[in-house]
């Protein structure tokens, strides 16, 4: 069969993934049935746990077109494969949107499908009789279903009607009439039940799964081993261990399952009313849409179903569930050009992500709808299912990226390494019994035991509970995990990126003062605008009137600005109620009035009736028309009228520099730029007012449809209004700890970028001194490339007018203190537009740009994800902390995502704090480091703990001996066990140092500490092996061996030699005696070596557990040494050896325990330590310290000389951002001169740089 090369699904997308084509192939299974039963099963696991295997195994090769099973990989870093078994389908067409003709059809009793056993797609056919049926082929991952495409010759994922690429007047001529039932059933076929279907695993699946890691095969492999050895205690031990550890991993992975279940169910499906073809409006489940169908909104609101566009009416959503910011948003209908206009500019291609105010989100809580004249609001379905927003923030949490960690795959690693010793010993172990002429069973079970012995079963237990520990304590402080294995990676956090908005600063903005504008000059400041001289003049009128406020239940709500700006005026809005509007058009305005108390009270002359004077004494503002606020204009307008009077006007609100654009020149103060930049700097959000008296030929019908450019020109400027974003109390403080733990601290918001920047500044996260460079980028426009122009935002202060020297900019490698010079700090700062122009025309730039990048403003929820990527592709760990869904993505995405919101961000962030502040960072980063040196520890004690037993049982079957039952089980569980529950409870050190643990096992310092053990540990007990061996009492040890000539023994031996048939697997020997006791003591030695304490742990004798345990051992192990118990001995099998032996065996042991203590701390901790974060100080935060660090003496000895003797003066970084800091060190055009232009370079020019500096005046 022919082979077509691989092709692309979802080219472009997070999830692109390649795929190809195969055909099952009888003989490959057939062999493979073969091989499953030759290796009971085993082959069936690896095929199982290898999907690439096991369709290459089974498979053959051929053409996508053919294929019965496709083979996909994702093409990010991390490689997966995935296979699906492509099935066929039966449908009257090819096409979702063909229109089929209902008259050719069989007539039915009710329009419904006629038998209903049928499935829905036979029972569609049937319907359609006359039809030829089509076979469409397609796949389901992941919970999306891919469907063969002839034109494109590849599989794609139908979307919903953006696949059509309709333009406004098309949506409304072609899709507001509704579709027929029989439509309806037709695309339901292609688009399935709209429903986010969340299906709880039986705990029977969930087991299954959990059971088939490779792990838990080899513990079943294990106990059935011991059990064929008659080794039940340990076995049981084991056994018991691995359900324990099973069933938590069960309940909480159900537990989150059922969460998930529970926040997509709730008000997923509700009755809908759905218009039809023939202007019939009918009820139905929302799980019956389709993309195509009309809803009707109903007038009490309602949980959107699905994702749809407006096509008439205006609805009120509460979107929280996307942004995070419970506001109230006016959703509008989608413009329907006139017919002369249609294919001109305002007739545009429709997109759910440009057209959001436009649009309805799934799970959206439509709170309210105006209609006008009795029209229903009416919406057209766009997504349902998956495919809507909701549907895909869903699948990222049920189907997430797998976390890339270097200790996960050093531990695989390391497990490798263990596995090449287990064979080397397996080998040694079945020479040595054919030589020796052993029974072929006890050759098979002492040679696999060997493995048993050197991959330690137990060591999965032991890890999870070291990050169980770390999660409890992480809830006491208040912070709840749903993905325990990042607590480890959050101990290698280097970069932290922060939300502005109720994350570094308090949700509201608090009106500070307002400054208006009189005859083009500035009045002096005023705290606020309730006032009664100030009543009627145009400035409050814009404040009352320009905004887009509603009332919901009596109560006002919109945009907080909005509402702080309204309450600070004291009017009182009113709207006209569905009864006023349905009896009028749409233009019954909303009426804003001030309290009466504000007014002046004319007289009232006794012949004038009461009506009249009222009429005259009421001073009402009605608005006429609103232009909604749009990110893009950075305005908003209303057209509004005052009782009373003929002519309209016009108001305008927005940022400063936008409105004074669109004002006379002479009614814009001279000082405007300078009185507006000093707002700023002080972190001000300014909001500028301007005023327009329009034309009286412009009637309250021509509004409606005047064009905004129209109204918005030629404006008077009224003045400014200064709005205040409180810092929360905590912001400042954890900053400048995170700071001095080089830890960089970046800002992703939503917000304005001069905003952004001032706060930035006022929370220490750019010093006051240093430069920020905005990155304006515009796209290709008119046969020109794209370009970035580079400014400054503003001139930094000096303090006392000397450079400033606090910190180097650049990423320093080298600690010499003689080579620190004053560099000035500088900062990139850029919009969401620019770092989308960025991210596609200047690829090489961007990771340039990230790392010096602080403020990132204007920033859209994808590109949070986009940014957090990138800098993850320069080889930062990320951490992302947000309050908000809109940070779901970024949340999901960073190595760490902390949530402060309860909403449905906590279900997608692996972390949520219950403390609605940032301090929650600096926990989690120091709990997270005390996890990680946790597993550092346990499994370098673990490693340890094999590499011990193991060297025990080599030298003893050199003797044909072993360990026995009873001393392998006092070491396994009265020893291991103890040791290793009780070394995992040291907590967090009290605060974040300057220096990270290593991210991985295979590291400098780590690898020393377990080799130089290993070796110390080999060498004391073959030391004691041979000194027992000369001594001048030894013999073969048999009952009647007498080297204690004590009547003890003598007792012993005879009782022994009564009851106990010969020893037949030689247990019983002073070379086992021996090696038990020496080796029991290194368990303990390397146990308290290994358990650090600080800078990351708190010490160990804080850990009494820890404490008590090894010193009861310790004292039981010396005790049953030199003071034998017959008992005790019977029991472990030990034999009495003379008291000069046992002192030999005391001063082995102490010299062992001085030897390890003086290598892991002197030696490993003093020098290579030092060495090696030497090198990482720096790296973490691009900067050198402020202050030289505790012992920087040494630090610097160490860094200078040592790498001198190891023949490295010049070391390469491992880091991406490290190695880029270097070149940028030595580019002299980095950082980009202000008032400089970079070029994209056009694509005919294949040159090693996409771009060109150019300097502009």
């Amino acid at each position: 069969m022919e082979k077509e090369e691989l092709k692309i699904v979802n080219k472009g997308l997070e999830d692109e993934m390649e795929l190809s084509g195969y055909r099952l192939c009888r003989w490959k299974l057939a062999l493979v049935a073969v091989g499953v039963l030759c290796t009971g099963g085993f082959l069936l696991l690896l095929l199982y746990w290898m999907p690439e295997w096991c369709v290459k195994a089974t498979c053959t090769r051929t053409t996508i077109r053919d294929a019965q099973v496709v083979l996909l990989r994702s093409t990010d870093e991390f490689k997966r494969w995935f296979r699906a078994k492509v099935r066929v389908m039966l449908a009257p067409g090819k096409n979702p949107y063909i229109s089929l003709d209902s008259k050719t059809a069989t007539p039915t009793a009710n329009g419904h499908m006629p038998r209903p056993s049928d499935t829905p797609a036979e029972g569609f056919i049937r319907k359609y009789a006359e039809y030829q049926p089509v076979q469409i082929r397609y796949f389901t991952l992941h919970s999306t279903k891919y469907y063969w495409n002839d034109a494109i010759q590849n599989f794609g994922v139908l979307t919903g009607l953006e696949d059509l690429g309709l333009r406004y007047s098309g949506l409304h001529s072609e899709h507001s009439g509704g579709l027929s039932q029989d439509q309806q059933e037709y695309r339901k076929l292609f688009f399935g039940v709209n429903e986010i279907a969340v299906k709880v695993p039986s705990l029977f699946k969930l087991l299954i799964k959990e059971v088939l890691n490779p792990f838990y095969i080899f513990q079943l492999f294990s106990v059935i081993l011991w059990s064929a050895d008659e080794y039940y205690y340990y076995a049981m031990a084991i056994v018991l261990m691995s359900v324990i550890s099973i069933a938590a991993s069960l309940y909480t992975i159900k537990k989150q399952y059922v969460m998930l279940h529970d926040m997509v169910a709730a008000h997923s499906i509700v009755r809908v009313s759905v218009c039809r073809a023939n202007n019939e409006i009918e009820e139905a489940m929302s799980t019956d849409l389709v993309p195509g169908d009309v809803m009707v909104i109903p007038s009490n609101g309602t949980i959107m179903p699905c994702d749809a566009v407006l096509i008439s009416g205006t609805c009120i959503v509460n979107e929280s569930m996307l942004t995070g910011e419970s506001v109230p948003v006016t959703k509008t209908n989608l413009p329907n050009p006139p017919p002369g206009e249609k294919g001109a500019e305002e007739d545009q291609v429709y997109s759910i992500e440009e057209h959001k105010r436009h649009t309805l989100f799934c799970g959206t809580n439509v709170i309210q709808t105006r209609f006008y004249s009795g029209e229903l609001v009416k919406a057209v379905v766009v997504r349902t299912g998956f495919s809507t927003a909701k549907g895909q923030l869903v699948r990222s949490i049920l189907y997430p990226k797998p976390t890339d960690f270097k200790l996960y795959r050093d531990a695989y690693m390391f497990l490798l390494c263990l596995v090449g010793v287990a064979g080397i010993g397996f080998v040694y172990s079945i020479v040595l019994s054919i030589m020796n002429k052993v029974p072929a069973k006890t050759i098979i079970i002492e040679s696999l035991d060997i493995i048993t012995i050197t991959v330690p079963p137990a060591l999965p237990a032991a890890l999870t509970a070291g990050i169980v520990y770390a999660q409890r304590r992480l809830k006491k402080l208040g912070i709840f995990c749903i993905s325990p294995q990042r607590i480890n990676i959050c101990g290698q956090l280097n970069l932290i990126c922060f939300d502005k908005t109720g994350t570094l600063t308090e949700d509201g903005l608090d009106l500070w003062g307002v400054q208006r504008v009189e005859n083009g000059s500035f009045h002096h400041t005023e705290e606020n605008a309730y006032k009664e001289n100030l009543v009627k003049t145009h400035f409050v009128a814009c404040m009352a009137t320009c905004h887009s406020l509603t009332k919901i239940e009596g109560q006002l709500s919109g945009d907080p600005l909005d509402l702080k700006m309204f309450e600070a005026t004291g009017w009182i809005l009113e709207e006209a109620t569905e009864e006023e509007t349905s009896l009028h058009n749409r233009i019954m305005p909303t009426v804003v009035r001030p309290p009466k108390q504000l007014l002046p009270e004319p007289a009232m002359s006794p012949e004038q009736d009461m009506e009249l004077y009222e009429l005259s004494v009421s001073y009402e503002i009605g608005i006429v028309r609103q232009f909604p606020f749009s990110s893009a204009l950075q305005r908003m307008s209303v057209v509004a009228r005052l009782l009373g009077e003929k002519r309209m006007d016009a108001y305008v609100k927005g940022a400063p520099e936008v409105v004074a654009g669109l004002c006379k020149r002479e009614t814009v103060p001279p000082d405007f730029s300078e009185v507006l930049e000093d707002y700023t700097k002080q972190g001000f959000r300014v909001i500028a007012l301007a005023h327009r008296r329009l034309e009286s030929k412009l009637t309250w019908h021509k509004v409606q449809n005047v064009n905004r450019d129209h109204i918005e020109s030629n404006m008077e400027f009224l003045g400014l209004i200064i709005m205040q974003n409180k810092l929360k109390a905590e912001t400042p403080g954890v900053l400048e700890d995170l700071r001095r733990a080089n830890i960089r601290t970046v800002m992703v918001t939503g917000d304005n970028m001069l905003t952004a920047i001032s706060v930035a500044r006022d929370c220490g996260m750019i010093p006051p001194q240093d430069r920020v460079i905005i990155a304006d980028a515009l796209p290709p426009k008119d046969g020109q490339a794209a370009k970035i122009n580079w400014r400054y935002a503003d001139n930094p202060s000096k303090l006392s007018g000397k450079p400033a020297v606090l910190e180097e900019v650049q990423i320093s490698l080298d600690d010499k203190p003689e080579e620190q010079k004053a560099v000035e700090q500088y900062h990139f700062a850029m919009s969401g537009k620019s770092f989308a122009v960025i991210t596609e025309h200047f690829q090489d730039l961007l990771q340039k740009l990230v790392l010096h990048g602080t403020v990132f403003a204007r920033m859209a929820p994808d590109q949070k994800t986009q940014l957090v990527e990138t800098l993850q592709s320069v080889d930062y760990f990320v951490g992302m902390c947000g309050d908000g869904a809109n940070d779901c993505g970024a949340l999901k995405r960073a190595h760490g995502g902390i949530s402060l919101s309860e909403l449905e961000a906590s279900v997608a962030s692996p972390f949520t704090s219950r403390t609605p502040n940032i301090s929650c960072v600096p926990n989690l980063i120091r709990e997270g480091r005390a996890a990680l040196i946790t597993s550092f520890c346990v499994f370098k004690f673990m490693a340890l703990y094999s590499i011990i037993q193991y060297i025990s049982v080599t030298l003893l079957y050199y003797i044909l001996s072993n360990l026995g039952d009873f001393q392998f089980l006092f070491i396994d569980i009265a020893i291991i066990l103890l040791i290793v529950f009780t070394m995992s409870l040291n907590s967090a050190w009290k605060e974040l140092v300057s220096r990270r643990p290593p991210s991985g096992l295979i590291s400098g310092p780590l690898l020393f500490s377990v080799m130089t053990q290993i070796l110390i540990c080999l060498g004391f007990q073959t030391l004691a092996f041979l000194m027992v061996r000369h001594e001048p009492w030894y013999e073969t040890w048999t009952p009647e061996s007498d080297a204690c000539n004590t009547s003890i023994h003598l007792n012993i031996s005879e009782n022994m030699t009564e009851m106990e048939e010969p020893d037949e697997h030689n247990i019983m020997n002073y070379e086992n005696t021996t090696l038990f006791y020496v080796s029991s003591f290194q368990y303990l030695i390397v146990a308290i070596v290994f358990s650090k304490g600080k800078p990351f742990r708190q010490p160990s004798y804080k850990n009494w557990p820890f404490m008590l345990s090894v010193l009861s051992l310790y004292v039981f192990l010396f005790a049953i040494m030199l003071f034998p118990v017959p008992e005790i001995d019977e029991f472990l099998e030990i034999v009495c050896v003379p008291m000069k032996w046992r002192l030999t065996m005391v001063f082995i042991v102490l010299a062992n325990a001085a030897v390890s203590v003086l290598v892991e701390t002197l030696v490993l901790d003093v020098v290579l330590w030092k060495l090696v974060f030497s090198r990482d100080k720096q790296a973490s935060y691009g900067v050198l310290p402020a202050a030289p660090p505790p012992q920087g003496g040494l630090d610097w000895c160490g860094s200078r000389y040592l790498p001198w003797l190891c023949c490295r003066r010049r070391r390469v970084p491992k880091a991406r951002y490290m190695h880029l800091a270097q070149e940028l060190r030595v580019d002299p055009d980095w950082p980009p001169k202000p008032k400089t232009t970079t070029e994209a370079k056009p694509p005919s020019l294949p040159e090693n740089s996409s771009y060109q500096i150019m300097s502009t005046s």
